[in-house]
């Protein structure tokens, strides 16, 4: 197949889109991908590509191009900007984009995080040479507004509305990398259940199993991912406060909006250290350190419907995983009976079950439930042949000439 893929998000911004485009090329299709400057999450354009530097790259055998984009930096304004800066400038772009022998491409691949705008020149390809579109949904918009303080009363709100409504209905096939987003999708925008297909997400190959930590005289939490406001780690400081004294450490790793405020309210805490971003590539030693991982979120209707794709990088190095979610999650964790889960946003039942995890007798056996359900749900490969025979099925259901046997 020829793919054309489109994301706002690339490499060097850490996202499991850049390995999933890299094993399609493995696999023997080609892979263009149109992106933006990338800047996630600190808001700032990464050092090398200031000045629209690296416009085009060649990277694991993917023919990248990167569009100009407004930072995503701090206030509503800018983030607008951010919002529609890529999709004008990558619309303009891809309007006589062709595959590597000067034909259109068989199908465009639009891998959606937010803003759900980052698809529009997925629709414009598939308008202008009427080539199917594949999306594959990690975000749910506009409801992923509500967490920046808009309401849904609002007019900017029902603005988006109407625009995600025009984005989810113009899609050939939606893949889910939630169980709970189908209902959203049907009831929202009515969306055909028989377009939309569950393919939850998987971790990188570098986050291994790792042995079993036996527990010395203090138990590290560890929470990894980006900080922003809908992770609520608040609720995790909030807990550090209360178990001040007792022999916990809480390790947060990972950069984003909130980070410097969460920073100021952690002042004086001697349980808590702060990392910033690290490489993905350290991560691995970051959690062989942790006795348990943590996963929070803001107690939010629509949020708890996501699986933070965290989750799946957790269960793969098989710690036990202590949260204070709801929803998708929560299921998760009790379904695979692999950690402690309390209601979201709250910090007496966190302390709760992280005292709780200090006596449990069956640490070990928490992990490796974790990896055993990573195993049969999560697996890199069950991905990546489910995407590639949904890639494939598209293409055939519209008539082209690409075969499931090629």
């Amino acid at each position: 197949m020829k793919i054309l893929v489109v994301c706002q998000y690339y490499y060097p911004e850490p996202f499991r889109i850049n390995d999933i485009c890299e094993e399609l090329v493995r696999r023997g299709h080609e892979v263009v991908v149109v992106t933006g400057e990338p800047n996630y999450p600190e808001g700032k354009i990464y050092k090398g590509y200031e000045h629209h530097q690296k416009s085009d790259e060649m990277i694991g055998g993917v023919k990248v191009h990167r569009c100009p984009i407004f930072p995503r930096k701090a206030g509503p304004i800018y983030r607008l900007l951010n919002y529609f800066s890529y999709p004008y400038l990558a619309k303009r772009y891809i309007r006589n984009l062709k595959a590597f022998d000067g034909k259109n491409f068989d199908i465009v691949f639009t891998n959606q995080l937010s803003p759900v705008m980052m698809s529009l020149p997925a629709i414009d390809y598939k308008k202008r040479y009427g080539v199917p579109v594949l999306m594959y949904c990690l975000d749910l918009w506009p409801h992923s507004l509500i967490a920046g303080g808009i309401s849904t009363k609002s007019g900017v709100y029902k603005g988006f509305h109407r625009i995600s409504k025009n984005i989810y209905t113009k899609m050939d096939r939606i893949l889910i990398s939630s169980k709970m987003f189908r209902a959203y999708l049907v009831n929202e925008f009515g969306i055909e259940t028989s377009r939309i297909h569950y393919l939850p997400q998987y971790a990188e190959r570098l986050f291994e199993k790792l042995p079993y930590r036996k527990t010395d005289k203090i138990i590290n939490f560890v929470f990894a991912g980006n900080i922003g406001v809908i992770q609520n780690i608040e609720t995790i400081l909030e807990a550090a406060k209360k178990l001040e004294g007792d022999p916990f450490h809480f390790h947060i790793v990972g950069g984003g909006t909130d980070l410097d405020r969460l920073r100021q309210i952690a002042k004086g805490l001697k349980n808590v250290t702060f990392y910033g971003r690290l490489p993905l590539e350290e991560m691995p030693e970051i959690y062989a350190k942790a006795d348990a991982m943590l996963v929070t979120l803001q107690a939010d209707p629509v949020l708890s419907l996501t699986l933070p794709g965290k989750v799946q990088s957790y269960m793969a190095v098989g710690k036990p995983i202590i949260g204070a979610i709801n929803g998708e999650t929560a299921n998760v964790i009790k379904d695979a009976q692999c950690g402690y889960c309390g209601p979201a946003e709250d910090v007496d039942i966190l302390v709760h079950n992280i005292r709780r995890f200090r006596c449990c007798n069956e640490k070990e056996r928490l992990g490796k439930n974790a990896r055993r359900y990573y195993e049969a749900k999560f697996g890199r490969e069950i991905f990546m042949n489910t995407l590639e025979g949904e890639l494939l099925r598209v293409c055939e259901g519209r008539g082209s000439n690409i075969s499931v046997d090629e």
